[in-house]
């Protein structure tokens, strides 16, 4: 009897002296919210290249250029004779006007900022820090950007929406370098 009671006192301490397991929270990954999220991003990158070729396409009489990077540029302004494009660190002066893609004016030069730009050391609209080093100085070029290489999904936060693709007339005035 001494034994029964011995092994059932060994047993509960054997049991009572585990630790208690915690129980995992319950999470179901099913990836929907990152596929649709992807779908519409394409879709949205799609609509906006149909409106740019719209835009091309009405105005026959430039030629436009694409850049490796997704945006679109004609040459208002060709200079030629200049081999010098600026490269990260110099300083370049400028000038620029942004335009919906419907070539409604929504800042004038006198509202853009920065004049003076850092290349690559600076905040800048991320389609105009790389349209930037394809000018050369005195050049005048009008870029058309879509919306991801604009202000994106969240837009200035002023007169610019969300999703919103951009012309940029950009005149490049002085290039320094570092």
């Amino acid at each position: 009897m001494k034994k029964i009671i011995a092994c059932f006192a060994l047993t509960g301490l054997l049991f009572a002296c585990k630790q208690p397991e915690p129980r995992k929270p319950v999470s179901y990954s099913s990836g929907t919210f990152i596929k649709e999220s992807v779908q519409r991003n394409k879709n949205i990158v799609q609509d906006e290249e149909k409106l740019i070729q719209n835009v091309i396409k009405k105005d026959s009489a430039h030629h436009y250029y694409q850049s490796t990077l997704g945006f679109w540029y004609k040459y208002d302004v060709a200079v030629t004779t200049d081999s010098l494009l600026p490269k990260k660190g110099d300083i370049v002066k400028l000038d620029f006007e942004i335009y919906d893609i419907n070539s409604n004016l929504i800042y004038t030069k006198a509202e853009t900022t920065p004049k003076v730009y850092a290349v690559d050391k600076q905040e800048i609209m991320v389609g105009l820090r790389h349209a930037v080093k394809l000018m050369h100085k005195g050049e005048t070029v009008s870029f058309i950007f879509p919306s991801h290489m604009a202000y994106g999904y969240l837009g200035d936060k002023e007169k610019i929406g969300t999703n919103v693709p951009l012309i940029c007339k950009v005149t490049l005035n002085d290039i320094k370098p570092e």
